[in-house]
């Protein structure tokens, strides 16, 4: 491997060549709007059937449950303000949730919703203590409770099942980011129990700027846009044909490609984790001991602060991330490790180095080395401006 080398497969993907290929047609000859009754229409009309079954069938639901939108952002928060805007309560957000659930929350908080966060332990993970502790008194049951599958910046994975089953007999909504999760494990929304689900094109080797929110035929939620019937009417607007053209054949390779992705991305989580421990012992690995995502390490080298050693990183052709990609422009430590109890002083340093199915051992042992020599020179800096 030559740099530069990308190791941030959690901020996105690059397209799979064989999705450019599905989306090309949609870009240049069959550029029909699906609404239209003529053949060009119909056209599009019919790719995006097969792309709703694709996508359906990655996450073992009806294609009538697929309503695509812009992205996770969106799908994030046509659930949590479509839902509040028809069921009282309060809603619920686990205190690690990406700024696309938090964001809405805190709308709604500030339109005078109580909105709750649910804690997590030190592994970032929430617990059903946390869980029932909230639920009591039961006189007033949350309207919606979201708790993302997999954490973005950790890569710790949540029992949603959990979540689902100590809320079945009540009228509470359950929603899932699952962003991260899809195409890296199996996600299935039957087992999972959930009412609404977020997923994401660009995660999985897909187009930027398409998602869905997939979504229990039973529930009853509010559009956030009017004006068209598409997508039922819940996203109304002409649908980005190529794009969630891209979703379908992406979603597609990910369920034919899952097994053969995770245990590669596994032996080289495993690979890098070990390496980190021979060559940096100081490392402190977030969420270790939770169940993770096969391709997620976030790590801290104490003493070395995570955005300055991002910087340095770069400038040789290393590309990670100090968290979520969405985040990127605070300088505060990650409202993740403040959640799992980490001190801002260690939580300042982290990265996150997220891999991908086109990364190698080869890339590994580059970093590695890369890592070790960018850690002893700015410990060595530290150490000369200590005197």
């Amino acid at each position: 491997m030559t740099l530069p080398l990308y190791l941030d497969y959690n901020a996105t993907t690059p397209i799979d060549p064989l999705v450019v290929d599905a989306m090309l047609p949609y870009l240049q000859r069959q550029y029909g709007n699906p609404s239209s009754g003529h053949y060009f229409g119909q056209q599009a009309k019919d790719a995006l059937s097969v792309a709703r079954e694709q996508v359906a069938a990655l996450v073992n639901v009806h294609p009538t449950q697929v309503i695509f939108t812009s992205g996770g952002t969106e799908a994030n928060n046509l659930a949590i303000k479509g839902v509040a805007a028809k069921y009282t309560g309060p809603v619920v957000i686990s205190a690690i949730e990406h700024s696309s659930v938090q964001g809405p929350a805190a709308v709604l908080r500030q339109s005078g919703r109580e909105v709750i966060a649910l804690e997590v332990n030190d592994q970032g993970v929430v617990t059903e203590q946390a869980l029932r502790q909230l639920l009591q008194p039961s006189d007033n049951p949350p309207a919606l409770v979201s708790v993302m599958l997999a954490n973005n910046e950790t890569g710790a994975l949540q029992d949603v099942a959990m979540v689902s089953r100590l809320l079945r007999n009540t009228p509470t909504i359950v929603h899932t980011d699952a962003v991260q999760a899809v195409g890296k494990i199996e996600v299935d929304f039957q087992s999972l129990g959930v009412h609404m689900m977020s997923v994401s094109a660009h995660k999985i080797y897909g187009p930027k700027g398409v998602g869905a929110l997939i979504v229990d035929k039973a529930v009853d939620w509010a559009p956030l846009f009017h004006g068209g019937g598409q997508e039922h009417g819940y996203r109304p607007g002409t649908e980005n044909v190529a794009g969630i053209v891209g979703f379908g054949r992406a979603a597609e390779l990910a369920r034919s490609n899952l097994q053969q992705r995770q245990e590669h991305l596994s032996e080289l989580r495993q690979l890098l984790e070990q390496q980190l421990r021979q060559v940096l012992p100081e490392a402190i690995v977030f969420s270790q001991h939770a169940a993770r995502l096969p391709n997620t390490v976030f790590v801290a080298l104490p003493g070395i602060d995570g955005e300055t050693l991002l910087i340095n990183l770069d400038q040789t052709g290393i590309a990670v991330a100090s968290g979520s990609a969405c985040e990127s422009a605070s300088l505060e430590p990650s409202h993740v490790l403040m959640a799992m109890g980490v001190e801002p002083a260690i939580a300042r340093c982290a990265i996150r180095v997220s891999l991908g199915k086109d990364t190698s051992r080869e890339d590994i042992e580059v970093f590695i080395r890369q890592l070790k020599g960018h850690a002893e020179k700015l410990h060595g800096i530290a150490a000369i401006a200590a005197i």
